[in-house]
């Protein structure tokens, strides 16, 4: 059985930081492509950040010299550190495994960046 399971979002003020996590069980974890999407509300889905097996990296223009993805294939984890945050980085964000088509969804994490 596939599990993500994402945490480390909370409540930050402006210019702040967080890190996420999303621990994997259930997959080949090396194997598969990473990535993080957010949902603000009455928005769509939308890449943040994705990491290949191989470690190459792709951000959203909106994130980048921002925001960090890193996997550390020994603990089937993948992480999003978050620094200088903004409010329209406000969202729910959701760990996926093998892209938004046919992969896996973490169950998402509240992220509110708010004075």
């Amino acid at each position: 059985q596939v599990q993500l399971v994402d945490s480390g979002g909370g409540l930050v003020q402006p210019g702040g930081s967080l890190r996420l996590s999303c621990a994997a069980s259930g997959i080949t974890f090396s194997r598969y492509q990473m990535g993080w999407y957010r949902q603000a509300p009455g928005q769509q889905r939308e890449l943040v950040a994705r990491i290949t097996s191989g470690g190459a990296t792709y951000y959203a223009d909106s994130v980048k010299g921002r925001f960090t993805i890193s996997r550390d294939n020994a603990k089937n984890t993948v992480y999003l550190q978050m620094n200088s945050l903004k409010r329209e980085d406000t969202a729910v964000y959701y760990c996926n495994a093998g892209g938004p088509m046919s992969g896996y969804w973490g169950q998402g994490t509240q992220v509110t960046v708010s004075s």
